[in-house]
């Protein structure tokens, strides 16, 4: 600045791969502040908070020092940086396969009135022994086209319920896992991932399947079929990113999802944006007038949570109740967490 403006100054430094936690100030309105939010979150950044000029004291100090008694103990860390932009080969991916390169990250959800852990939901990461971390926005896709997903989802379903079975509070925990559009292609599905259920020892009630409204946009009659059959046996299937898509209506209104997961834009900018909070606390009226039940992610402070608690919404996921983790480290983690959250209440 001011060769740079702000907005320019956030891509550079996503661009720069910058680390540390960043608070966005202005006196541009909170319209465009959200905006600036959501940019600076999709280029990886790690956003603080927002403040309006001009800045009170007051507000400045609360913002500095606020009150992180119900914060994860674990690291306040990033996943570890990817090596470089290789080009990924269908070779990589077969290999990695082989190898059993794919693992999991768990990052929990939580109840919006009791705040006590409600379930996790299962991340793939792939640890290439050569480029490193990958994301899979980088692979799936991929993995679709060369159709090798059916493989890695056979991978990701066994590891996700094995972890589940391992969990000290089994009979209360729901297990969250993303499935592929092409898994929508096989009418199988349901009996193949029952059979999964029973092998590993799991309740089918306790297992979420979330798809995207994209995948859902599919063969619908196809769709329609496979999702019916998974409901029948009790599992739950949840619509994920909802409010980004062109025919979120249409979807709900078709296919017998059990619940809606509400896309993270409208969660990081509840604070500062009242559009977004409208939207929320419509869509929560909406689903709950359907039967659905709701979950917010992308909560990043306990202001939003607090939100969320307030106009009805069911669960609620995100960096303000922890990151993703390993899943050895996630009992340690859900064990503190309930600790300091009971002491909290009776304090």
């Amino acid at each position: 600045m001011p060769e740079m403006d702000g907005v320019e100054v956030l891509n550079q430094l996503g661009m720069q791969g910058c680390k540390a936690r960043i608070a966005i100030s202005s006196g541009v309105g909170s319209r465009i502040m959200a905006a600036a939010h959501i940019s600076a979150y999709e280029h990886g950044l790690d956003i603080a908070g927002l403040l309006s000029k001009p800045i009170r004291l007051e507000t400045l100090r609360e913002f500095l020092y606020c009150d992180p008694s119900l914060h994860p103990s674990i690291p306040d860390v990033k996943p570890a940086e990817e090596l470089g932009n290789a080009p990924i080969t269908s070779s990589d991916i077969r290999k990695a396969i082989q190898s059993e390169h794919f693992r999991l990250d768990y990052q929990p959800k939580v109840n919006c009135v009791s705040r006590r852990v409600t379930g996790f939901e299962a991340l793939i990461r792939w640890d290439c022994p050569i480029k490193g971390l990958i994301m899979p926005d980088r692979f799936i896709q991929l993995s679709e086209e060369l159709g090798l997903i059916g493989l890695i989802t056979d991978q990701v379903v066994d590891n996700a319920l094995n972890w589940h079975q391992s969990m000290a509070e089994i009979d209360k925990l729901s297990i969250s896992i993303n499935l592929s559009a092409n898994s929508l292609q096989d009418l199988d599905l349901a009996n193949w991932l029952e059979k999964m259920c029973d092998q590993a020892g799991i309740k089918k009630e306790l297992v979420v399947l979330e798809i995207t409204e994209t995948a859902a946009l599919g063969d619908q009659l196809l769709a329609l079929d496979i999702f019916t059959r998974l409901r029948m046996k009790g599992f739950g299937v949840w619509i994920d990113d909802f409010g980004v898509g062109n025919s979120s209506l249409r979807v709900l209104a078709r296919l017998p999802f059990s619940g809606i997961k509400l896309d993270k834009s409208f969660a990081m900018t509840a604070t500062t944006s009242q559009e977004s909070r409208i939207i929320i606390k419509s869509t929560v009226e909406l689903s709950h007038s359907l039967g659905l039940l709701v979950i917010a992610e992308g909560v990043e402070d306990r202001e939003t949570l607090d939100f969320l608690q307030e106009i009805g919404c069911d669960h609620a996921q995100g960096y303000y109740i922890s990151r993703p983790m390993s899943g050895s480290t996630a009992a340690d983690w859900m064990g503190g967490y309930h600790d300091r959250l009971d002491m909290a209440v009776s304090g």
